[in-house]
């Protein structure tokens, strides 16, 4: 499903992240930039040496990336000539400004590709694997948030949520079908 924001294709689509041709993917990163499990570790592997090289000197010189941060490295071996490695929170029930952060590290992947002059770019579901947060909850507000920046900002031509399972594309779908 997609639906055009101003001049932008906002959609969804089932597949491996690591495959997509937008100029960025986005990583659902740790703080320490470290590949791990899930997609982070997927793209890391896919990303080869020069990416991780690339997220040690951003360690060395800033010490990782905080959550609701978001930094960008190139794409190494990934098709994607960049990657915004995004910092999403650990879900802890809720009352720890989980919220907050999440939308925070969506803005700040955003901008971060408009400031590099990113056309198109590609989201994962950031937090909700490892991390914990709710899928329902996280995609409306990936889905909102990055609609409502899509109306303020122009220069992105598109925005692809890629989902791996088809539980997670059904869901984010949904978020974007229903999206106000």
């Amino acid at each position: 499903m997609e639906k055009a924001i101003g001049e932008t294709r906002l959609g969804v689509l089932q597949g491996d992240i690591t495959q997509q041709t937008t100029e960025a993917i986005v990583n659902a990163a740790n703080s320490r930039l470290l590949g791990g499990g899930e997609v982070n570790g997927a793209i890391h592997r896919a990303g080869g040496p020069r990416m991780m090289a690339e997220c040690a000197r951003i360690r060395l010189r800033q010490g990782g990336c905080p959550p609701g941060e978001a930094v960008l490295t190139s794409g190494g071996n990934l098709k994607a000539k960049y990657v915004i490695h995004m910092v999403g929170p650990i879900w802890r029930g809720g009352n720890y400004g989980e919220e907050t952060v999440l939308r925070n590290a969506y803005l700040n992947s955003l901008r971060l590709a408009l400031a590099y002059k990113i056309k198109t770019i590609s989201f994962p579901s950031i937090s909700t694997g490892a991390y914990g947060y709710p899928i329902q909850e996280a995609s409306t507000i990936a889905i909102s948030v990055t609609k409502e920046f899509l109306q303020q900002y122009a220069g992105l031509a598109e925005v692809w949520f890629v989902l791996f399972s088809p539980e997670d594309f059904r869901v984010y779908n949904e978020a974007l079908r229903t999206c106000q």
